[in-house]
């Protein structure tokens, strides 16, 4: 028999394998609407079924997906990372002791506002670009604590340009981080960098309904 400790460790795993494989289906789709197709079916998939998800068992019986608005082109940037000033912070898990983040650029979406892009400092490396917009935390709205957009070493990444030095970044896969279902799991949330004034409708809400 499997230690317990061991069985989730594996199923945490395959649920990371197949969150880059579903990444890496929405890099190579036709057009990025056909991307967030595929995303949206495959995340509500993981979500309903995988062992390694967030839903609480009282939730799951119940749970017919993430609501999520219609793909909208108007909310997909290819943007620069921009120099940005040293900063950084550390956030403390219970699983992994104190993960230290690196603040390595900026970026600028043209009529919200701009981002911070952080990086993990410790092992595996990454880039990790979390947002808040001005409908967290309402009814119907989206997760308080804000949203992931990018978040590389766990797959979530929709591209980058090494050469041009851009990143996309497309709103309408924003995604809620797993606390947003299950207060067992803590997750880095948006730092005052990373909140924008601005509503952004798409992407994921808040429910697990």
């Amino acid at each position: 028999m499997i230690p317990s400790a061991a069985r989730t460790a594996l199923d945490v795993v395959d649920w990371r394998r197949r969150v880059f494989a579903l990444y890496a289906q929405v890099r190579a789709a036709s057009h990025p609407e056909a991307g967030h197709e595929l995303w949206q079916r495959g995340r509500n998939e993981l979500l309903a079924h995988h062992p390694a998800t967030p839903i609480l068992p009282e939730d799951r019986p119940g749970f017919r997906g993430v609501p999520i608005a219609p793909y909208d082109p108007a909310w997909r940037f290819e943007v620069p990372l921009q120099p940005a000033e040293p900063g950084g912070f550390e956030f403390s898990t219970g699983t992994d002791g104190v993960v230290p983040f690196e603040r390595v650029a900026v970026v600028e979406l043209q009529g919200l506002g701009s981002l911070d892009v952080w990086r993990l400092t410790t092992y595996g490396g990454g880039l990790f670009i979390p947002l808040r917009d001005a409908l967290a935390g309402r009814p119907n709205g989206t997760y308080g604590g804000g949203r992931y957009l990018i978040d590389t070493i766990k797959g979530a990444d929709l591209g980058t340009d090494a050469e041009a030095g851009t990143i996309v970044l497309d709103l309408n896969f924003a995604y809620n981080p797993s606390c947003a279902y299950d207060p067992a799991w803590a997750c880095p949330l948006a730092q005052p960098g990373n909140v924008l004034a601005a509503e952004v409708p798409v992407g994921e809400r808040y429910s697990v309904a």
